[in-house]
């Protein structure tokens, strides 16, 4: 019979294989398949948010369901540290709000500055064909998902194994900055330095709500607010 630490490590190979640990896997060769290719990669796209489907539809149930795999992923972190998360309060949503600004305004300038120097592809966070509901339901799922694994369940595993509060959190960003490396090498770096953050304030207050909230609001600004803009530019244009 494993003892229980033999069953946390475990737990987290399963755990991260059958979430974001492949996916940063991905992330990286993906990565490294744009590095090679014949564009420089502040030539080449990436679209955060498409279409699954030319039928409306049908893009809509493809979206919700990759949705929930995200809020299953989170939930399944949640029932392995048999943990629930009670209603958010108007001080969650504060910290939230300021977490939000904390990373998300650097982060712009950090994005624009990369663009410019080759290490980032040119994000797109959403075509036109996505409606907005679809964008806040990505967004909340995202926020959810990677908040309760990457943060609350990696970091409560890895200091039940006896790993001091700044190691835990270092595995925390690393993992967060692997599976956004397909953006660039800018994108991996920069979510490091928000996992960083991100692990502190976990660290010391034990809420993982903040987190969603904040993570949340970075992804619904810069998805909502850019559809809008470019529709707004369209519009300038009269196209």
């Amino acid at each position: 019979m494993r003892t229980r630490p033999e069953r946390i490590r475990l737990e987290i190979l399963i755990v991260l294989a059958v979430t974001f640990g492949l996916s940063g896997a991905r992330a990286g060769l993906r990565l490294i398949d744009a590095l090679l290719a014949q564009p420089a990669l502040n030539e080449q796209q990436v679209t955060l948010n498409d279409t699954s489907s030319d039928v409306s539809w049908l893009d809509l149930a493809l979206q919700v369901c990759s949705a929930a795999s995200l809020f299953a992923w989170g939930a399944l972190a949640l029932f392995l540290l048999e943990a629930t998360l009670p209603r958010p309060r108007w001080r969650d949503w504060l910290h939230g709000a300021g977490l939000a600004a904390l990373i998300g305004l650097p982060g712009l300038v950090l994005y624009v500055v990369s663009l410019q120097m080759g290490w980032s592809k040119e994000v797109v966070p959403t075509t036109e064909a996505v409606q907005v509901p679809t964008l806040l339901l990505w967004s909340f799922a995202n926020a959810f998902g990677e908040e309760t694994v990457v943060v609350m369940w990696l970091i409560t595993r890895l200091r039940q194994l006896g790993w001091g509060p700044w190691p835990a959190i270092a595995a925390s960003s690393v993992l967060r900055g692997s599976y956004h490396l397909y953006q660039g090498v800018s994108a991996g770096f920069g979510n490091i330095v928000m996992g960083v953050v991100f692990g502190w304030f976990y660290h010391r207050t034990g809420k993982v709500w903040p987190l969603i909230l904040a993570h949340f609001l970075i992804d619904a600004v810069a998805f909502v607010g850019y559809q809008l803009l470019s529709d707004s530019f369209l519009s300038l244009l009269g196209l």
